[in-house]
């Protein structure tokens, strides 16, 4: 494993709705992240965090205009195996770095849509993907539930990369899954920007010994295309939809990069694996610091830590 780690946390906003722009986009600005041997894209970039739309839903009823944005929304997302797949393989192996992003996975067989974030090494193979377990409030409309299958670590050249999607971060157990893994590189990718994450990403690194990569996009409302159908709920939401507030924060807790707010950015560190056994003289929640013999937490279906590299 190296001891140190050139990392870069993408904020930015996909084409919404437009799934080859969005590609365009994210081959855009891998380009100018050149050099980090880790990307991490925001949740939901390809090819958009649909924030501020119900899609004609209320309990009880479904408007046909809500089913046309979902076909929409359908055909802006990305399948395991797809020609979209395909090429984020193609940018990971032409920069030559671990890309981790966050997509809006359709199931080409069940009709199902996920919220997950997809795993690419530099030489281009898929090395796995992590579904949200469990969608937040509106959520829980547009994407199915993920389960244990998919909840683990990567064990690769830089170290054990794995990670949860925003508010997966709010449950306690989901974090012990993942330190149980020994996750060293954690990665959040999200769609909150309010300041109450900051404090959280910093929980998580100090909690978990860990280095934490939090990215979230930058979007306003007239980014949004403006033939979208459904849109009534839009017209009420702010101008700003989500300011950002991407960080990079090291095992100590202490702030590496950013937060970073209403703009487009690219944050860069260079982390120091070693950090990570230093701060785990003092504490370690899988170690010296767990208490086995009172706690334990088993987790059904959760595979083993994957080798890759």
């Amino acid at each position: 494993m190296a001891k140190k780690i050139s990392v870069a946390v993408i904020q930015s906003a996909p084409v919404l709705f437009d799934l080859q722009g969005t590609l365009s986009k994210v081959a855009e600005l891998m380009q100018k992240a050149r050099g980090a041997e880790l990307m991490l894209f925001p949740e939901a970039f390809v090819s958009v965090y649909p924030r501020g739309l119900s899609f004609g839903t209320v309990v009880g009823g479904r408007s046909g205009a809500g089913r046309q944005l979902w076909q929409r929304y359908w055909d802006a997302s990305i399948a395991e195996g797809d020609e979209a797949f395909l090429r984020l393989g193609e940018l990971a192996k032409k920069y030559q770095t671990l890309l981790a992003i966050g997509v809006n996975e359709k199931d080409l067989v069940s009709g199902t849509m996920y919220c997950s974030l997809f795993y690419f090494g530099p030489a281009g193979e898929f090395l796995g993907k992590h579904r949200k377990i469990k969608p937040t409030a509106q959520e829980r409309v547009i994407w199915g539930e993920g389960d244990a299958s998919t909840l683990t670590t990567l064990n690769t050249a830089y170290g054990r990369v794995g990670g949860l999607i925003c508010w997966e971060n709010y449950m306690p157990l989901a974090r012990m899954a993942m330190y149980q893994k020994g996750v060293q590189i954690y990665l959040a990718p999200t769609a909150d920007a309010r300041l109450t994450w900051q404090s959280t990403m910093q929980h998580i690194a100090l909690e978990g010994r860990c280095f934490v990569l939090a990215a979230n996009q930058w979007v306003t409302r007239d980014m949004y295309p403006k033939d979208l159908q459904a849109t009534e709920d839009l017209s009420k939401q702010p101008e700003t939809m989500s300011a950002g507030g991407s960080v990079i924060v090291n095992p100590l807790g202490e702030v590496l990069a950013g937060p970073v707010w209403n703009q487009e950015a690219i944050l860069t560190a260079d982390i120091n694996m070693e950090q990570i056994t230093q701060s785990k003289l003092d504490f370690d929640p899988i170690g010296h610091y767990h208490r086995p013999d009172v706690f334990e937490l088993n987790i059904t279906g959760q595979p083993p830590i994957k080798q890759v590299l």
